[in-house]
């Protein structure tokens, strides 16, 4: 025989918490889908921007040319545009992994103190380029913010706290 259901006001009570955290979570990622969506033409190009400068920016790398810290603004660019986004702060993580690249300065130092230097720059250009084409695919792939998620969409929602 199945036992009856017993009624517990903590359990409902903390069941209750969950769902509206959930559906709140939910509400903002919607958001979010909406405002990327928006700005698809411009995620596009950003997309297009990590894609065209990465060999460059890597050949510079090997190179040990000044130049790649070129590249701090499209990462500058990139960040501000995410904020733009936001319904929240973004990843404490990749704040950390973006900061840490972007104070990264040019000195007569620099190249006997390359790797440790420069590594940081292209961590931060890897980890913004990738959450720009991560953005794309899930406003190209997705009408709505989904509750069982693809990969995608999952990642955006990491960058902004919401997963």
């Amino acid at each position: 025989m199945i036992p009856p259901v017993i009624k517990n006001e903590k359990y409902e009570k903390v069941l209750a918490e969950i769902r509206a955290k959930h559906e709140a979570q939910l509400k903002l990622a919607d958001e979010l889908l909406v405002k990327i969506k928006c700005e698809q033409s411009t995620l596009e190009a950003l997309v297009r921007s990590f894609e065209k400068s990465e060999p460059e920016f890597i050949y510079r790398f090997y190179h040990q040319s000044f130049k790649v810290f070129g590249y701090k603004e499209l990462i500058k660019y990139s960040v501000q545009f995410f904020e733009n986004l936001s319904p929240r702060p973004l990843n404490d993580w990749y704040r950390q992994i973006v900061d840490d690249g972007l104070s990264q300065e040019f000195s007569d130092s620099t190249n006997s103190n390359w790797l440790a230097e420069t590594r940081p720059l292209l961590e931060a250009f890897w980890h913004t380029g990738y959450f720009a084409k991560q953005m794309l695919s899930a406003a190209n792939s997705l009408e709505t913010a989904p509750e069982i998620l693809p990969y995608d969409w999952a990642a955006v929602l990491y960058l902004y706290d919401l997963r």
